[in-house]
């Protein structure tokens, strides 16, 4: 629906007289015509608003944006901050970073597959600069990266002359580049940008005792900051702080807004140096703000600052048109934010440039085209989108399990988590929106909150694929164990699996042998099970027929060479051969090969992968006393298409051709008896 709204007012970009005069017309034409999401409105308006008055902002210059992040959650809100920013520009952005090892892995990720047009990202390491201000005692929720921002001059490039300094917590509604023009506005020793602070905090007297740092007025606030650092560097910026805080310290003893408190003081000792912004540009969304007097219009609107720990939850009088522009931008489609910016020449991306080569080199014709497509689709992927800490056992044998879902399959995370107590990696592919319900979903359970070893990594929607093995391939990247078992998320595995398989390494000597340790797989037809605790247990309702062997009425080649039969007497492993479309459930290395992404949906992405680990030499061992079993579920999507669509088993069937010949280049005579497997299985 954004992208429709988008469409519908290009229109009107470029004749600014129009736009203001028919702004309330497409308004209210909008509204009656279209059945749009009452949180678009918002944003839509401000965008109109904010192309007219950027008339005369220079489209070809850069614009330097720095923003200090630190952890799970930060990295997660500073997206909706980036999309605000990006729907609106129409200039080329330099992000800087200044980040801790887990948010710059994490963003760093996330832009590498983002490929936005005219976007740059530097990352500048935070740990690094800990020494820096460690010795200020800060009181504030933002912790030692909260002062941060005090060290910019000595942290960016020494050749980068201004900067845009932003909280993580901000949402814009007009483009930056009329932020970045307010820099000709200053004058004479003018070099720090700020909006007034709108609350009392530094008037004090907030309650019995309280005694702010020194502060010009109300002080300023900085969560939008503007810097001139060429011309802070001659001032000795870095000295001038430092000073300022020792001093300050020596009788308040802590800060209690972080940088915040020390900018106001320096400001108080140098007055000259702040050259005062319009409030719109930061209107502060604190108890007891004075940020209704920043506007009187939706128009006026430039820049949101959620800068009560309260968050979403703040009280304001227009929180609700707040939150629901806060709303847009987070559930915003972020794949619509990769355009190109027209008569903004940019640097080639090289890697942009080599997918456009290869894509262009696929024959639109061919009736598999949208198949081979989606094999080179980047998808915008956000590892590590809720809090993660684990640290692998020292003893080696520690074990990952690897699954991988879509939004229909949520309501399986909980029971896994009840029977596997050790570290998950699990590949979500959903879109901006599902990706917020997920996130409700998650920090609502207290099963998935009371575990911190369960890595969520998101892999955005794109295409009309489910592409099952990018998912795969994305959750094994994120393993930091050994040992990995590559299970799928309708599959529970048997209490105690873990441990058993911890075991299982020592026993069968998996650090010096290469092995794939089958896990049998059973099924039920039952959506109420009473999990059996035992093999014992599992065989009885085998012979009851409460369970059955996986897929043994539909599919009973993908698994018979597990052989269940001399299975239920085993009691050591056995070994077993590769056969055709054979596709167990495995516990292999984390150096394992990959999933071969040309297979989506439906149908042989495990068997190609199995094939790959037997022309490696991986010995498959089945495991006696372990068993995991399938739930039952609606059938997806893909299946359905791949039993109703004859095209797609037709496409299907020419993947498998050429993923046949590819095995028998690579692995030459060995790889001869793959070229013989039934093509039509």
């Amino acid at each position: 629906m954004a992208s429709l709204m988008i469409v519908f007012y290009k229109n009107y970009l470029y004749s600014n007289s129009d736009i203001q005069r028919h702004i309330n017309t497409i308004f209210s034409l909008i509204a009656w015509v279209l059945p749009v999401s009452l949180h678009l409105l918002p944003v839509f308006f401000c965008h109109l608003n904010a192309r007219a008055a950027a008339s005369d902002v220079t489209v070809l210059s850069t614009i330097h944006i720095a923003i200090v992040c630190a952890g799970y959650n930060a990295s997660r809100d500073v997206v909706t901050l980036v999309k605000s920013v990006l729907f609106h520009r129409r200039n080329p952005l330099h992000f800087h970073f200044i980040t801790d090892s887990i948010a710059r892995k994490i963003l760093a990720d996330l832009f590498h597959t983002w490929m936005v047009p005219a976007v740059h990202v530097n990352f500048y390491d935070a740990d690094e600069l800990k020494v820096c201000v460690s010795w200020i005692p800060n009181k504030h929720y933002s912790g030692i990266y909260g002062l941060m921002k005090l060290v910019l001059t000595k942290t960016l490039p020494s050749d980068l002359q201004k900067v845009i300094v932003l909280d993580t917590d901000i949402t814009f509604a007009t483009d930056i580049a009329e932020l970045w023009v307010v820099f000709h506005k200053f004058k004479g020793q003018q070099v720090l940008g700020l909006v007034e602070n709108q609350s009392d905090w530094y008037l004090g007297n907030l309650w019995k005792n309280h005694r702010p740092w020194p502060a010009l007025g109300r002080g300023f606030n900085t969560g939008v900051i503007l810097l001139l650092l060429d011309r802070l560097r001659k001032l000795k910026w870095e000295q001038m702080w430092r000073l300022t805080a020792e001093r300050e310290l020596m009788s308040m003893l802590s800060t209690s807004l972080a940088d915040q408190d020390i900018f106001n003081a320096v400001i108080k000792q140098n007055p000259f140096l702040v050259h005062q912004l319009p409030c719109f540009w930061n209107v502060q969304l604190s108890d007891h703000t004075r940020s209704e007097k920043c506007y009187k219009d939706v128009s006026d609107l430039k820049v949101i600052h959620w800068n009560s720990p309260k968050k979403l939850r703040v009280k304001n009088k227009h929180v609700e048109f707040f939150r629901n522009l806060y709303l847009t931008f987070l559930e915003y489609d972020g794949n619509l934010l990769r355009r190109e910016l027209f008569g903004c020449p940019s640097e080639t991306d090289h890697n942009s440039e080599n997918l456009q080569k290869t894509l262009s080199e696929l024959d639109e014709d061919d009736p598999c085209y949208e198949f081979r497509r989606e094999r080179f689709t980047v998808h915008r992927t956000h590892v590590y989108f809720l809090h993660y800490e684990y640290e692998p056992a020292l003893d080696n044998t520690d074990v990952t399990l690897v699954a991988q879902l879509s939004m229909d399959r949520l309501q399986m995370l909980e029971a896994i988590c009840k029977h596997w107590e050790g570290p998950i990696s699990l590949a979500l592919y959903l879109s901006d929106a599902e990706a917020q319900q997920f996130l409700r979903y998650a920090q609502g359970s207290e099963v998935l909150m009371s575990r911190s070893n369960v890595g969520y990594h998101i892999v955005y929607k794109e295409g009309q694929f489910y592409p099952v093995n990018l998912l795969r391939n994305v959750a094994m990247g994120q393993v930091n164990t050994p040992y990995m078992f590559l299970s799928d998320i309708d599959f529970l595995p048997m209490y105690g699996l873990y441990e058993y398989l911890r075991k299982s390494v020592v026993q069968l000597d998996m650090g010096n042998t290469k092995k794939a340790l089958v896990v049998p797989a059973f099924e039920t037809l039952r959506y109420r099970l009473s999990f059996p605790k035992s093999k014992a247990e599992l065989l009885s309702q085998l012979d009851m027929g409460t369970l059955f062997t996986f897929r043994y009425h539909v599919w009973t080649k993908g698994h018979a060479p597990t052989d269940f039969a001399k299975w239920r007497t085993a009691t050591t492993p056995y070994r077993v051969q590769w056969e055709a479309d054979f596709e167990p459930y495995v516990m292999v290395r984390r150096e394992s090969p990959e999933y071969d992404r040309r297979f989506v949906g439906f149908g042989w992405n495990k068997v190609a992968h199995i094939m790959e680990l037997d022309a490696q030499e991986y010995e498959f061992v089945v495991l006696p006393n372990a068993y995991m079993i399938h739930m039952p579920h609606a059938p997806s999507f893909d299946i359905t298409k791949f039993r109703s669509n004859k095209q797609y088993r037709a496409c299907l069937k020419t993947l498998k051709e050429e993923f046949q010949q590819n095995m028998s280049r690579r692995y030459g005579f060995a790889a001869l008896k793959y070229m013989t497997v039934d093509n039509n299985s």
